[in-house]
């Protein structure tokens, strides 16, 4: 009833709108989200009946800014808020999504609250001379939390420049993950000493230079491919001095009229190929795509409640039914006793349409007391149920 209310629903998405489009009411809407629910197991099925069994998959981890106010908020803290490329007040949520890079879409599988006062608390700590954890570790906490829902095809976690840190990358390894991001331009990376052994007593030589991306030692790097935008491709196990360990390093060149740009991509899978890398992180951007259309269809940041577990259950509800769209798009796609295309081009708003159209269908009938099988065999039934949308 609640992921059904999401995908009908006009305006926002709070009680007092989900109860005009159901039977319960505003106060059944505010005790059931009280209570909590967990949407993992939801999410683990339908990720599972929604890709194949052959695809590739990966992990994104990346985190959303809530805009909030309000003393009585929880979790109201000081958060970076990407939009506008600086530090606000408000609410942030750690998003675990699997990637199927067959379909080139993301399937949300967690979403987690970040505490708030966590930096004073690691401020504290650091004053009395004690340990405490941190932002990093409470992402991990959550990865952690979410491993027993991830599809065992998964080897590889992916995240943006934020995670790039030994604390996280570490992490990653002991969950039985390999880690994948992008590093600083101006990271400390070193090439790995492969000449002849020196002989006798003493420590032998494992470095061979400082890694400079804008002169490549072709000693080292190898030219992978061109891609088609232009840009080259070079890859080569160095050490990372941050990481504290050997990686692939993948170094991304592109030259126009006047001046050299380049991305630092890694990962530490050092026999994973280096076109691979950059694919695997180029489909890290699917879980932006996530944030857009739930903020924009199915009211994930609506929610007006003062209570934690509400404001978690909402925003996981609005993650689910984005997940279940997806799969009744590919549903309706597929061809009979055939299996839906891997690449398909949808429309959130549209489903959303054609939802609403079939839930005032459903309404005419049941207060105007008709038979609902002649009508849904009318060819035009169809045409009712697109109407208003973008895509028939």
């Amino acid at each position: 009833m609640l992921l059904s209310s999401l995908l009908v629903v006009s305006g926002r998405a709070n009680y007092t709108n989900l109860s005009r489009y159901s039977e319960l009411s505003e106060r059944s809407y505010r005790r059931h989200f009280n209570e909590g629910v967990g949407f993992e197991g939801v999410n683990q099925q339908v990720i599972g009946a929604s890709t194949g069994a052959d695809s590739i998959q990966i992990l994104v981890v990346d985190c959303t800014f809530n805009e909030k106010s309000g003393r009585a908020t929880p979790g109201l803290d000081w958060f970076y808020n990407g939009k506008v490329q600086q530090v606000e007040c408000g609410l942030e949520w750690s998003v675990v999504a699997v990637v199927d890079l067959q379909q080139h879409t993301a399937y949300a599988l967690s979403a987690q609250q970040t505490e708030a006062g966590i930096a004073a608390r690691v401020a504290a700590a650091q004053s009395e001379g004690k340990v405490c954890g941190n932002r990093v570790d409470f992402y991990l906490g959550h990865l952690a939390y979410c491993q027993s829902y991830v599809p065992q095809r998964v080897n590889y976690v992916v995240a943006d420049s934020f995670y790039s840190k030994r604390k996280w990358v570490d992490g990653v390894l002991k969950l039985g993950w390999h880690s994948i991001g992008k590093l600083r331009q101006d990271a400390d990376l070193k090439y790995l000493y492969q000449g002849p052994r020196r002989p006798g007593p003493g420590r032998q030589r494992k470095y061979d230079g400082k890694v400079n991306p804008h002169q490549l030692d072709l000693k080292h790097f190898q030219h992978e491919t061109t891609l088609n935008d232009g840009s080259q491709l070079w890859t080569a196990q160095v050490w990372s001095v941050s990481l504290a360990r050997r990686i692939r390093l993948v170094c991304l060149i592109r030259r126009s009229q006047q001046t050299v740009h380049y991305a630092l991509l890694f990962s530490t899978d050092v026999h994973l190929a280096a076109a691979d890398v950059v694919r695997y992180y180029q489909a890290r951007f699917q879980i932006e795509f996530l944030f857009r259309d739930a903020r924009q269809f199915t009211g994930m940041v609506d929610s007006q409640s003062r209570n934690s577990n509400a404001l978690d259950t909402h925003v996981n509800a609005s993650l689910t039914a984005l997940n279940l769209a997806k799969a009744a798009i590919r549903k309706d796609l597929a061809a009979p006793e055939q299996p839906a295309p891997d690449v398909v081009s949808f429309s959130i708003a549209s489903l959303k349409r054609r939802a609403l159209n079939e839930h005032l269908f459903n309404l005419f009938i049941r207060l105007f007391a008709l038979d609902p099988t002649l009508l849904k065999l009318n060819p035009n039934y169809q045409n009712f149920l697109n109407y208003g949308s973008l895509r028939a």
